[in-house]
């Protein structure tokens, strides 16, 4: 791909930035509730005091001022302080961000195994019945609200075999020296091997529940573009040549039928990052999703803006790094 295409596809996404900014900032400064006011209120607070508070968090400047202070100092990387923290955002977002890649990171990869074999599978032996039981596993994983079947999880694994923990991310007894912030490659790290056992025990549910409706789209993605492409003249002329099975399926099936599932993995990443929101609130998982529910109820206006910023950010530049994959899974596709 020639950089300067590149530069101009990179520009392309400032607007979707910029459009995401003021659509957030709208619906955070229309939102009924007074940060300062519940701030203080179990304080027995004075008007006086009130509107001291408001001043001091600059929420007695007009929308158009607060709105151009911050997307300027959101320029240089300033995002403010947060208002209940009383930190700075950045700080506050860059603890919490590492548990929220890790739980995405996860239900990524849980998608993404359980999807393409059964994809593969599911097409291969079309109509048989682990066609159906794929077929049918979809439905279900499409169906089933994420909050709801992590509650169910929960009272399976944890509360009644006590097989999982019930919340969090680690004990504390298990927890590893900070290096990364990534509990999971800290574990490695100090050669805990505990720590990672541990760690890995609470991360299991979140991820399943997370990735469970992206694994099931992908799979029914993955099937049906399969179907396509066995159906392709080269696929008869690689059998024609006397080629194994298991070779054209690795070789020249999949790496055809992936550019589908890459695509739809792509935007569903998106919803991972909407979707840990709720997933994290259930299991006390102490993410960047979890901090934003909290953040949303006291109307930390800087965090929540902040956050979204960030979500819209990875959201469109995993969609590009989509794009660029396109030429490496099929030399044909130029962007």
């Amino acid at each position: 791909m020639r950089p300067a295409l590149l530069l101009q596809r990179l520009l392309h996404l400032v607007p979707v930035l910029l459009g995401v900014t003021v659509i957030v900032f709208l619906m955070m400064s229309l939102t009924p509730g007074d940060p300062a006011e519940i701030m203080l209120a179990n304080q027995n607070a004075t008007p006086e005091q009130v509107a001291s508070l408001r001043h001091d968090m600059g929420l007695d400047r007009s929308l158009p001022v607060r709105f151009a202070s911050f997307v300027g100092n959101a320029l240089r990387g300033d995002f403010g302080q947060s208002l209940f923290h009383r930190r700075p955002v950045a700080d506050v977002i860059a603890e919490r961000l590492p548990a929220t890649i890790e739980l995405s990171a996860a239900a990524l990869i849980f998608a993404l195994l359980v999807a393409i074999p059964l994809g593969v599978v599911a097409a291969v032996h079309r109509g048989g019945i682990l066609d159906r039981l794929a077929t049918v596993g979809s439905l279900f994983g499409v169906s089933l609200p994420g909050f709801w079947f992590g509650i169910l999880l929960l009272l399976a694994f944890a509360v009644n075999l006590r097989l999982l923990p019930v919340s969090g991310a680690i004990d504390f007894a298990h927890q590893p020296p900070t290096v990364t912030g990534f509990l999971t490659i800290d574990s490695l790290l100090s050669g805990r091997l505990d720590s990672l056992g541990n760690a890995l025990a609470h991360l299991l549910l979140p991820a399943v529940t997370l990735g469970l409706p992206m694994a099931a789209i992908l799979m029914r993605v993955t099937r049906a573009s399969m179907l396509e492409v066995l159906r392709q003249d080269y696929i008869t002329f690689a059998e024609a040549k006397g080629l194994s099975r298991a070779r054209i399926l690795a070789l020249h099936a999949l790496k055809n039928a992936l550019l589908p599932t890459v695509t739809v993995a792509a935007i569903e990443t998106g919803s991972l990052l909407g979707g840990n929101m709720v997933v994290e609130t259930v299991f006390g998982w102490p993410g960047l999703g979890r901090l934003v529910v909290e953040s949303i109820f006291v109307r930390n206006y800087p965090l929540v803006q902040a956050a979204v910023l960030l979500y819209a950010v990875t959201y469109v530049l995993v969609n590009f790094v989509a794009d660029l994959l396109y030429t490496v899974l099929n030399p044909k596709v130029r962007m």
